[in-house]
């Protein structure tokens, strides 16, 4: 009896790699200086150099102004490397980005020309700036550029199917594993799982979703692939393998870890001081009770109900009503629409004495029963994050989380890409075709 060869997470990879290269006219990778976009691309150009390919492979880099020296040491690497294979696309563009920092500062934008004196180091020389773009404007949020420049770059490919290849995996968070676990539309589409259609002839590519942290750190060891050395200090400095990211310092993911520049770089930390508001705050409270993190403790004499309309009162007009309008949505959508929990939350819910009224079928694809309820002051029990109370609102405003993610406002991929596709038709219309 013969024994069956077990296939590896390198093996599935090289499998969709022929795959890609095999159906699109053009492939490109978005690479951010991390770890995991850096091994997708080391495996791409290996890849294309194995097999003799006579193809140019895209390299997008959404350049975010702000961030470790080692990062910006190693995306110049990287992006002047191998120029006979690369086709770099740097962007330096003022869109629109989160910010947790501060309450009184929703978003900021890198390479603000308003603030370029505030600049935290020179715009790089080889770069697309924001009049490259037909499709740019000051509204733009950063998620809504990646998605347009998709399409910009499928037009000026001439290509007629193109591949956005994103290195992201489903052990990172949940809602990384909720991005790439669509089984549904896979088989409609007959696509393989990790890939997504955007719209006509752009898809994005998921060939790292399976791997783990640790097949990442050992495809570097054995190829011998160059690393954002970033990822060195974060090990000398004792942040866990699963912990070290490279990202937007100012988000909500990072803000716990921000007080890292202060060690890591300085340098970095004295600039990024005077370019968005809250840095200092929120390097030294990231990760504590006063910006909603570990166990958030209730003043003495109040309720959570009414401690959230203290801490309203204690924000900007403009703030305040942004947590009141969603407040407001996440109210009327537990009592007339319905949220989806487990059979088990339900049960225990019910043993808590809470009312939970069963809503009927869910529109949604899950396992999960459409529930409608009120809202309560908190609820102690295991899925606390699913439940609808004041106290995981009073925790958005605390975390200076203005898009409340922690209340699950975050919108999907589908609904971003309808609210895009419906802005440029509807900009199209008012302008007679010019967008």
């Amino acid at each position: 009896m013969g024994t069956t060869k077990l296939r590896t997470v390198y093996d599935a990879l090289q499998q969709r790699l022929q795959f890609i290269f095999s159906n699109y006219d053009y492939v490109y990778v978005s690479f951010s200086g991390g770890k995991d976009s850096g091994v997708l691309l080391n495996a791409c150009i290996d890849y294309i150099r194995r097999h003799n390919l006579s193809c140019k492979l895209g390299v997008f880099h959404m350049d975010y102004e702000v961030q470790y020296e080692k990062t910006t040491e190693y995306v110049d690497k990287v992006l002047s490397s191998e120029s006979d294979l690369l086709e770099v696309f740097r962007v330096c563009v003022p869109v629109k980005v989160s910010s947790c920092t501060s309450m009184y500062q929703q978003y900021w934008r890198p390479w603000d020309v308003d603030m370029q004196k505030f600049w935290v180091r020179p715009l790089p020389q080889e770069c697309y700036k924001a009049n490259d773009f037909d499709f740019y404007n000051r509204r733009m949020w950063d998620y809504e550029f990646h998605y347009n420049f998709a399409s910009w770059l499928k037009k000026r490919k001439k290509a007629e199917n193109i591949a956005c290849l994103v290195g992201i995996r489903t052990q990172e968070s949940f809602n990384r594993w909720r991005t790439i676990y669509r089984p549904y539309g896979s088989v409609q589409k007959r696509n393989p799982q990790w890939i997504h259609n955007l719209t006509e002839g752009i898809d994005n590519v998921y060939p790292l979703y399976d791997w783990l942290t640790t097949d990442i750190w050992i495809a570097n060891g054995r190829f011998g692939w160059e690393y954002n050395r970033l990822y060195d200090l974060y090990w000398q400095a004792g942040v866990p393998l699963e912990s070290q990211r490279v990202a937007s310092p100012f988000i909500s993911q990072a803000i716990s870890s921000l007080k890292l520049y202060r060690a890591i770089d300085p340098d970095m930390w004295g600039k990024m001081l005077c370019r968005v508001n809250g840095v200092n705050f929120g390097g030294l409270y990231g990760g504590t009770t006063a910006m909603g993190w570990r166990h958030v403790r209730l003043p003495e004499g109040m309720t959570w109900k009414t401690y959230l309309y203290f801490l309203l009162d204690t924000l900007p007009k403009a703030t305040r009503n942004n947590y009141l309008r969603k407040l407001a949505v996440s109210m009327n959508f537990w009592k007339n629409k319905g949220g989806c929990l487990l059979p088990e939350t339900i049960q225990n819910l019910r043993a808590k004495g809470i009312e939970v009224r069963i809503a009927g079928k869910s529109n949604y694809r899950t396992n999960k029963i459409a529930v409608k309820m009120d809202y309560h002051d908190d609820i102690d029990l295991p899925e606390f994050k699913e439940l609808p109370t004041y106290k995981r609102m009073c925790i958005c405003i605390l975390k200076n989380d203005h898009c409340c993610k922690y209340m699950g406002f975050s919108p999907n991929k589908d609904d971003k890409e309808l609210r895009i596709k419906a802005i440029q038709e509807y900009a199209s219309l008012l302008t007679g075709g010019i967008t």
